[in-house]
């Protein structure tokens, strides 16, 4: 059971503090209550303020946390939300939050800054080096205020090496359900959602969501090849290309890229098509010979086949299994997935 600690600000947006609250707590426990199944707890949950008293929103709304962030002596997960939009005297009033994150990521904890929270992170050292979002309309700001962060906004989802942001005041949604699939699968992330009637996590505002594939490494080389090749995934990008950008002969190129991410270039790019297909899966209605096109495989049948080795499903399968199906006079399913449908 992993212990999930959210910190609540006076004059925050308080749903980017009360919705992980609600949606931790719920994984493993309301899906199994409604279908009289065994709990499967996964999360302990628990509210902190800076000094532990009460905060209130700039609505009115009085929130009283369970303690102050001097009681927690070791936490899994820390969840930091929006504050006040005066940003340069939050981080001053907040300036004791800084210190105890660091010193939670340094003993092993997740830290998660949602909206304008991931400015917290930043000022606390941690984004570093590392991908991060935040809201659009803040972005810039945030961005110049700390540029050695790896800003990604297009993203709603980031995460890098224990350290995650989300963009926007609804996106605590989407990374509280990105952490419930992480640890407990996609299964109970699932059923969560569909307790709490909430739709699974949107990871990228234009439209596809690249999920990380691969892991955290230092070489700043190969962070520029990454980002290259999950913004144009779309495209053929050759190794002998990628090797040309990053000013390396393809052979040590290509030894590099192994040793950093864990997976040859094509294989790369093969993961990330994959992960933006599943989205597209997913949340969409587009025919499958549409996302093919999409992702940059005017193959149907070769994209099919990579897919079913990813995932162990063709994608007619794998969207019958975890699409929503939306009935409004009309079915918005191709007939790949209406065929597995009418199999079952």
């Amino acid at each position: 059971m992993l212990d999930v600690t959210v910190v609540m600000f006076d004059d925050g947006v308080s749903s980017t503090a009360v919705n992980p609250l609600e949606i931790f707590y719920a994984a493993g426990r309301l899906w199994n209550v409604l279908h009289d199944l065994p709990q499967q707890i996964g999360f302990t949950v628990r509210s902190v303020t800076i000094d532990g008293k009460a905060v209130r929103s700039p609505y009115g709304l009085m929130l009283q946390p369970e303690g102050s962030i001097d009681d927690v002596t070791r936490t899994d997960i820390v969840i930091v939300p929006t504050s006040g939009l005066d940003l340069d005297l939050k981080l001053v009033e907040h300036s004791a939050l800084l210190p105890w994150l660091r010193r939670h990521h340094e003993s092993g904890a997740y830290v998660v800054g949602v909206c304008m929270g991931a400015a917290y992170l930043a000022a606390a050292g941690l984004l570093d080096g590392r991908r991060a979002t935040t809201h659009w309309a803040v972005a810039d700001d945030i961005a110049r205020r700390f540029p050695a962060a790896r800003w990604q906004p297009e993203l709603f989802v980031t995460e890098d090496n224990r350290v995650l942001c989300s963009g926007g005041v609804g996106s605590a949604i989407d990374i509280s359900l990105y952490l419930v699939e992480k640890f407990c699968g996609h299964e109970v992330a699932l059923q969560t959602a569909k307790a709490l009637l909430l739709p699974m996590p949107r990871l990228h505002q234009s439209g596809y969501a690249v999920l990380p594939v691969s892991k955290a490494h230092d070489d700043p080389r190969i962070r520029e090849a990454e980002d290259h090749l999950q913004r144009n995934f779309r495209e053929d990008i050759s190794t002998h290309a990628l090797a040309d950008r990053a000013c390396m002969t393809e052979r040590t190129f290509a030894r590099r890229f192994k040793a950093a991410t864990g997976k040859m270039p094509s294989a790369y790019l093969q993961a990330v098509r994959i992960a933006a297909a599943k989205v597209l899966l997913e949340n969409g209605s587009q025919p499958i010979q549409s996302i093919a096109d999409s992702v940059g495989y005017c193959d149907l049948a070769f994209f099919r086949e990579l897919f079913k080795r990813a995932t162990g499903m063709t994608p007619g399968q794998y969207r019958a299994t975890f699409a929503p199906i939306h009935v409004a006079g009309q079915s918005v399913l191709d007939d790949e997935t209406l065929s597995v449908l009418a199999a079952v």
